[in-house]
């Protein structure tokens, strides 16, 4: 028998973060709840803390986490706030989650890194923002980096040993991979006539066909700028030269992503679109355990297809690979820019093709430009905040 290992969910409210407590109950031999944070949902954070019981619970926001202290003043955990609290928790434990959306998580995920702990990166902000500075530390500190989003998963799953030991090293063409595929359902617009998308309000944007997930995450799933941020994810992940990379539509999201190699032969990862699966594999790699997912009946599944993105239907897609190249400074600047222009849009401000224009205008805005420190992509991230919020108010909606 093993120690259990012990466990913190940056993020333990989103759908990421429950998922992992529903996996992780499910095998309390093998991990014990250290730590779990959220921004300001107290009253998701309070059901945690009573249910799984973690020694710690942190709160960026700080009227929140007094708030939760006073609502679990009968329980013995203990209840910290702000930014320093979060990358304390993150380094403490033997395993982080990182499952905070945006660029809010690059920090507290970079702390776990150098604190050389495993990281189940489920972050994508992190690697888009940051890239080699992040894959570099990874390797300086020792840190063991799994990837969590399905799609990148699917891609570890199906390297051999020798690349899944050496991430962001490794060429893929010296370990016999031609390419790797991205697949996409397409989201919940993939069918609609181009004309109508400017009309779509945020409810039909989150109505994603496949995947059950929060606000954000489900808007760029209906631009397919999530796929553009998971391009940009992978080519530091699997150190893609830029013919060694490509996506697909597959709107049945049976086939999570897939690894061409040199002799011919495709290798996919195959499942139900759950992410409990993946979660499950990032936490017990490199054994398999139950994760609480049914196996694929393929009698059930039908038929399955692919296709070309069309850029005329999904241009944040174009943005994010064509930024992918560009550099540092162009993923960190488009990335800044869709948290802004998104959130705009759940708010009703901007109408959904504005998301891509807002964009496109910040990374015209910023200027090319090498970033080699943490403080420098910051810098890059708060220009092009800036300059997004005051673009969305050009795109506004009267």
């Amino acid at each position: 028998m093993f120690e259990p290992q012990t466990l913190t969910i940056l993020g333990a409210t989103g759908s990421i973060g429950l998922n992992t407590l529903a996996v992780a109950t499910q095998h309390p031999e093998r991990f014990q709840l250290y730590a779990v944070t959220a921004h300001s949902n107290v009253t998701a954070m309070e059901q945690i803390c009573r249910q799984h019981k973690p020694r710690i619970a942190v709160m960026a926001d700080q009227q929140a986490a007094a708030d939760l202290k006073v609502r679990i003043a009968d329980t013995s955990v203990q209840v910290l706030s702000g930014q320093q609290a979060l990358a304390d928790v993150a380094a403490a434990a033997d395993m982080t989650m990182a499952a905070i959306v945006g660029a809010a998580g690059l920090m507290p995920t970079m702390a776990a890194v150098t604190a050389g702990k495993r990281v189940l990166l489920a972050n994508k902000e992190a690697l888009v923002m940051s890239g080699q500075l992040f894959m570099n530390a990874v390797v300086e500190h020792g840190a063991i980096l799994l990837p969590i989003d399905s799609e990148h998963n699917a891609i570890f799953q199906c390297l051999p040993v020798a690349a899944q030991l050496a991430l962001g090293e490794q060429s893929l063409a010296s370990a016999g991979i031609s390419k790797i595929i991205l697949t996409g359902s397409g989201g919940p617009f993939r069918e609609l006539p181009v004309a109508e998308l400017a009309h779509q309000s945020p409810q039909a944007a989150c109505a994603h066909p496949n995947w059950s997930m929060g606000q954000k995450i489900s808007v760029d799933s209906a631009t397919m700028l999530n796929k553009g941020l998971e391009y940009i994810e992978a080519r530091w992940l699997f150190n893609c030269q830029q013919d060694e990379l490509d996506v697909l539509l597959h709107p049945q999201s049976i086939i999570h992503s897939m690894v061409r190699y040199t002799d011919g032969s495709v290798l996919a990862q195959m499942g139900e679109p759950d992410m409990r699966t993946p979660i499950a594999y990032g936490l017990s790699y490199p054994d398999r355990i139950v994760s609480g997912v049914n196996a694929l009946d393929f009698e059930q599944v039908g038929a399955l297809t692919f296709c070309k993105p069309d850029p005329a239907r999904y241009p944040c897609l174009q943005l994010a690979q064509d930024a992918c190249w560009q550099g540092q400074w162009a993923t960190t600047s488009l990335n800044a820019a869709n948290e802004i222009a998104v959130a705009a849009f759940l708010n009703h401000r901007i109408q959904f093709t504005a998301i891509a224009d807002v964009c496109a205008d910040v990374v015209g805005r910023i200027e090319a430009q090498e970033l080699n420190s943490f403080d420098a992509i910051l810098s890059v991230d708060h220009q092009a905040r800036h300059y997004a919020e005051e673009i969305v108010e050009k795109y506004a909606v009267c």
